[in-house]
């Protein structure tokens, strides 16, 4: 199946072709920046400290958890943080907030899953200072909003970028959108004020000339039963059989190796990011393992042997203590 993410890994005949559409967008990329650079576009300013959380490439890099991890840290630290988002996939039109009854559809996967793992306010839009806003004003007590992939998002005032990478990619072939991944090229990373590289499954990451990065280790959690969210074990206490491993994730490889790592049998079904489930997609009576992000929007139609994988985020010591500098209690 013909895949995007696959065909920026290198360089071959169709990303040459799309070389003058790449010269194209990074020149548009380049104007935009340097018009916020000098003053000619103006950022908006929302009244509290803004964190922005993102990356360069386009595809799955991992930052949905680490807007997770970073918004339940700084309630920890004695915040009350709100989180934006543009909501990708979502039928919404203007800014939305999220509530109890809020579905996959009307928000978004990624937005909806950030509410129900950290319990903060989330609202979303593809305007991100008219979503800050709006959450300000309905929720006068954050004092700290985190905006999921917001790093191209310059109109909104920000303390902190954080820009994220996949230690397993990294920057691909290295071309401008569309004939590689990137959104930005590399030397915005000089700019922004951490790098954060995910690596799965305890490997290695990379070192890059001139560019210091601290690691995030992105492990397993407990799987839970779609059907009774409250039963939970670890992946190793799973039943000993062939798995279904279905997610449509922007990097689904970085799942299924880490299934590998832990010894779980499994079959290999990948769709596309953000992708839609219907309960035909994946077989009713069978055993089917998914990530969060994708169990969001199975939960109504699930199976009795559906499970939810977790993902635990474990940053470098220090990283946490860099962040505790800013924004500890």
């Amino acid at each position: 199946m013909f895949s995007l993410p696959r065909l920026w890994t290198h360089t071959g005949p169709l990303t040459l072709l799309l070389l003058p559409a790449a010269w194209l967008f990074a020149s548009l990329v380049s104007v935009r920046r340097l018009a916020f650079r000098r003053g000619w576009l103006a950022r908006v300013d929302v009244g509290v400290p803004v964190i922005v959380v993102g990356n360069i490439t386009a595809g799955g890099s991992g930052k949905t958890p680490l807007v997770i991890w970073l918004t339940n840290w700084l309630r920890e630290q004695g915040h009350r943080p709100g989180v934006v988002s543009r909501g990708y996939g979502s039928e919404a039109r203007g800014c939305v907030e999220l509530g109890a009854d809020s579905t996959a559809a009307e928000v978004g996967d990624e937005p909806l899953l950030i509410h129900r793992k950290t319990g903060a306010p989330v609202v979303i839009g593809r305007d991100r200072p008219a979503a800050a806003r709006m959450l300000r004003a309905r929720h006068p007590e954050v004092d700290v909003i985190v905006s999921d992939d917001g790093l191209q998002h310059y109109r909104l005032e920000r303390a902190i970028e954080l820009a994220v990478l996949d230690a397993a990619t990294g920057f691909g072939n290295g071309w401008p959108l569309p004939a590689g991944p990137l959104r930005e090229p590399f030397g915005r990373l000089h700019e922004v004020d951490a790098v954060v590289q995910v690596v799965r499954g305890g490997g290695p990451w990379r070192t890059y000339l001139g560019l210091m990065t601290w690691r995030a280790d992105y492990r397993p959690g407990y799987v839970w039963r779609l059907r009774a969210p409250a039963e939970r074990k670890s992946l190793r206490e799973l039943a000993q059989r062939e798995w279904l491993a279905a997610t449509g994730i922007g990097r689904p490889e970085g799942f299924f190796a880490m299934l590998d790592a832990h010894g779980v049998r499994h079959r290999a079904r990948a769709f596309a990011d953000h992708h839609a489930f219907r309960p035909d997609d994946l077989p009713a009576d069978g055993a089917v393992l998914m990530t969060e992000k994708d169990a969001v929007k199975c939960a109504d139609f699930a199976g009795p042997d559906w499970w939810a994988v977790e993902l635990e985020v474990v940053p470098e010591a220090g990283f946490v203590e860099w962040m505790r500098a800013r924004f500890g209690s």
